[in-house]
């Protein structure tokens, strides 16, 4: 079952809104961008949550934490801090590859557990 031309249409509509989005807010200044990449960034957490607990079912708000491993990385190589200030596009993979091991170093030990 396919897509009609009208959903087709809606859709690539939808996604050249999204993409020209960050360019007209910055012509209204630099507020308005941060406004909207908060407005994202909650918009993404709530479908991790959307995901967790309505598909699988489970209250789980471990994943966050995760999240907040991949942003302190972000944070700690993109400042000045230590001498280093990487591109976003570097340190983007990094981040999600750090917050990968803690994800698995904190889970493999769950493995085996069954039940409450």
């Amino acid at each position: 079952m396919g897509w009609s031309m009208k959903q087709k249409f809606g859709l690539a509509a939808i996604a050249l809104a999204l993409i020209a989005l960050p360019f007209v807010l910055a012509m209204a200044g630099t507020a308005w961008v941060r406004i909207t990449n908060f407005a994202v960034l909650f918009v993404l957490l709530s479908l991790g949550l959307n995901i967790v607990v309505g598909f699988a079912g489970l209250l789980d708000l471990g994943y966050v934490a995760f999240f907040a491993v991949g942003a302190y990385v972000y944070a700690l190589l993109a400042s000045p801090h230590f001498g280093l200030h990487l591109p976003f596009w570097v340190i983007l993979p990094i981040g999600a590859a750090v917050a990968g091991i803690a994800g698995a170093v904190l889970g493999a030990p769950t493995l085996r557990l069954r039940g409450d």
